[in-house]
């Protein structure tokens, strides 16, 4: 059971091309200087560095952070662009690389420029985490199921620990398809849905189209106009259940940060919730229990013992947002029942939509 960390070939090669920009982007006075996408590591980078302007091809506004926002086609040909597209950014360096800009990434940027800058969002501590944590990495990776698990989990490791996103090239958007591998082999009829973090009924629109003759699904969405949007997208369906409430480990209320599908758990939230036990609150044996609830997977699961325990069911779970989820949220799942096979798959570019699966090895 070993696991090796990729590397990149080319990677002094590309380091010094990366410190080059970054000297060039920092201190040449002279030279234009563009921000591809406005976004929390634009502004970041907007505070150490004077910019000519922000490159955004999807909005009518004229102005960001008091600078000019402009359109990628006007952007003058001997540029300097630091792309900081956070989900998307092989895509967006391809559009700049098609447009013949000289162009960095922001996560190379960030390892390489010296500046005092935000960590990619939901990497925070992962480095020192990795390095405390080497064999339960090398654990879970020895577990995983099928080579496109293994290959996908050095991938995102990889890039987690260097900020290189050569280690993302193979990756696609694909939330369409998130959720819903074939290896979960679904039946058209009889399932019960647990869809934890419904945000606006997309996932279980989904599920509805892949087992049209589900047995009932129960959607759990604490924030307020996500459940008001769970309702009215899932109205015309039969034997659905839309819980305005959060899983967790226990009964509580607890304040949210609210933005739209990331709302999260915070001491500094404007919006209270109620959570609750998944164990305590339905009766129904769920054949598929779906969570991605922005850092709160391993609290819900804790909740959900009894359920897991007793039915078996099938779980997808996002293991993205915090240090650790790797290894950690597989150790809990498989201390409650040890007989699932464990796949990872990845949905987009960049960080975000890690899910790992837990498939009961009598489906199999």
């Amino acid at each position: 059971m070993s696991f090796e960390v990729l590397n990149n070939p080319n990677r002094v090669e590309a380091q010094e091309k990366a410190k080059r920009f970054c000297s060039e982007f920092c201190h040449d006075t002279a030279q234009p200087k563009y921000i591809l996408g406005r976004n929390i590591y634009a502004a970041s980078v907007a505070k150490h560095v004077r910019v000519d302007g922000f490159i955004d091809d999807y909005t009518s506004d004229n102005e960001y952070l008091g600078c000019t926002v402009v359109k990628l086609a006007d952007v003058p040909k001997h540029a300097l662009v630091l792309n900081v597209a956070g989900a998307r950014p092989l895509s967006a360096r391809q559009r700049l690389d098609e447009a013949g800009l000289i162009n960095l990434d922001y996560f190379s940027f960030y390892k390489n420029s010296g500046i005092s800058l935000i960590p990619m969002r939901f990497n925070e501590g992962f480095e020192e985490e990795f390095n405390a944590n080497e064999e339960n990495y090398a654990w879970i990776y020895g577990l995983l199921c099928d080579e496109d698990s293994r290959h996908t989990f050095k991938k995102l490791v990889s890039f987690r620990l260097d900020y290189d996103i050569k280690h993302h090239e193979g990756f696609s958007w694909k939330e369409d398809v998130q959720y819903f591998e074939d290896f979960l082999k679904l039946d058209t009829e009889g399932e019960t849905f647990i869809d934890v973090g419904g945000f606006n009924g997309y996932t279980s629109l989904e599920f509805i189209k892949r087992c049209p003759s589900y047995k009932s699904i129960h959607i759990f969405e604490p924030e307020p106009s996500n459940y008001q949007n769970c309702l009215k997208s899932l109205e015309a369906y039969k034997n659905i259940y839309v819980h305005n409430s959060g899983l967790s480990s226990t009964k509580a209320l607890l304040k949210i940060d609210v933005q739209g599908s990331a709302s999260s758990v915070s001491e500094h939230g404007t919006v209270t919730i109620a959570v609750d036990k998944l164990d305590d609150v339905i009766n129904d044996a769920p054949s598929f229990i779906k969570i991605d609830i922005e850092g709160e997977e391993i609290a819900a699961i804790e909740g959900a013992r009894n359920t897991i325990l007793t039915h078996h069911p099938r779980l997808a779970i996002s293991v993205y947002h915090k240090s650790g989820d790797f290894w950690q949220i597989p150790k809990l799942i498989l201390s409650i029942r040890d007989d699932y096979d464990v796949y990872m798959r990845h949905y987009t570019e960049c960080i975000y939509e890690t899910v790992m699966f837990f498939v009961p090895k009598s489906k199999i």
